[in-house]
């Protein structure tokens, strides 16, 4: 059989005309189908080559890049990009494949497969003021909530800790169950804490650090009193924790068919596309992470040692695919 893409169709009488002139016993039966499109991004080589050329990516290997190796290095799972293939199947009729299909095969893959730890991505700082200075509790927490054969790790518990700079909020808008002044929240596998201060840049009035109190009691379960705490955040604890460069990958273009326009494709090269924060801080047993490993960050999203960046002294983690798909209401409101 010869089997090749909608646009060679037109040779077809071609190709039989010279197999009948060469006399061969065995005729292949050609055989066309349509090659794959994605949406938010390009895979023609031509258009590939140029994003490369004009510096557009790092390199084939760049983490936003439809290859293989920039699938690889960004932390895409083989099985989840064979099962990408066999959902979308071969079509006759050219069209173009949501890429948000293979986001959810990667997500329903490295949900069953990727251990679970905390990181935080933007810190903030957080002092328990009736936590006895210098003491540290080590906390049994599960690598996969729903596989207890994944095993467990010790996360350690101290004074003063890390929480994404989201998970407080100064005047808390409705529907907001994480953290504000008089509010109280559980830290993840740990303890009932309540803000009870903060303390501001004098310049800019962002609040650089936030003040709590911690509730002993509650840490084997819901607190004796009965009251009722909606919001769960995740923390790393200051003096333990392990700094890490943390490159969160989006999409590579802002719309869904860049090529689509007839005009320059690369003005529509997503600006968004990478923010690298130098700042993280993620909990120890991620030190000395070897380069590939997959891990989900509770809340945030799955994530990967960069392959070809991180070393032992510099931990750098790639965003493989959040936890939910951000796009979907944007994809619907473009469709409307």
């Amino acid at each position: 059989h010869s089997i090749c893409t909608l646009e060679f169709e037109n040779n077809r009488p071609l190709y039989d005309w010279i197999l009948d002139q060469l006399s061969v016993d065995c005729h292949p039966q050609q055989i066309e189908f349509a090659r794959l499109n994605l949406s938010y991004t390009i895979l023609s080589k031509r258009r590939l080559i140029e994003l490369v050329g004009k510096g557009c990516v790092t390199g084939w290997d760049d983490p936003r890049m439809p290859t293989i190796a920039g699938m690889r290095r960004r932390g895409y799972t083989p099985e989840s990009i064979r099962n990408f293939c066999s959902r979308i199947g071969v079509a006759k009729n050219d069209n173009i494949v949501d890429i948000s299909l293979i986001e959810h095969c990667v997500r329903e893959d490295l949900n069953e497969r990727a251990p679970r730890v905390m990181g935080v991505l933007r810190p903030l700082r957080v002092v328990i003021d009736n936590y006895p200075e210098g003491q540290v509790e080590k906390f049994e927490c599960p690598n996969h909530p729903q596989n207890p054969g994944m095993g467990s790790r010790e996360v350690p518990f101290s004074r003063v800790l890390y929480i994404e700079q989201d998970d407080f909020h100064e005047k808390p808008p409705k529907k907001y169950y994480r953290l504000g002044p008089g509010r109280e929240v559980r830290l993840r596998y740990t303890y009932i804490i309540k803000s009870v201060g903060m303390v501001k840049d004098e310049k800019t009035g962002e609040v650089t650090e936030v003040h709590c109190t911690y509730d002993p009691e509650t840490r084997d379960g819901p607190p004796p009193d009965g009251r009722k705490v909606e919001g769960v955040i995740h923390w790393v604890s200051a003096n333990h924790s392990v700094p890490a460069e943390v490159r969160l990958y989006d999409r590579l273009f802002g719309v869904s068919n860049p090529t689509g326009e007839g005009d320059d494709f690369t003005k529509y090269l997503n600006p968004r596309s990478l923010e690298t924060l130098t700042s993280c801080r993620v909990e120890p047993s991620l030190a000395g992470a070897a380069p590939g490993s997959r891990y989900q960050f509770e809340r945030l999203g799955y994530f990967c040692v960069d392959p070809k960046d991180s070393s032992p002294k510099k931990l750098v983690l790639n965003r493989i695919v959040t936890l939910r798909d951000s796009w979907s209401k944007i994809s619907e409101k473009e469709k409307r």
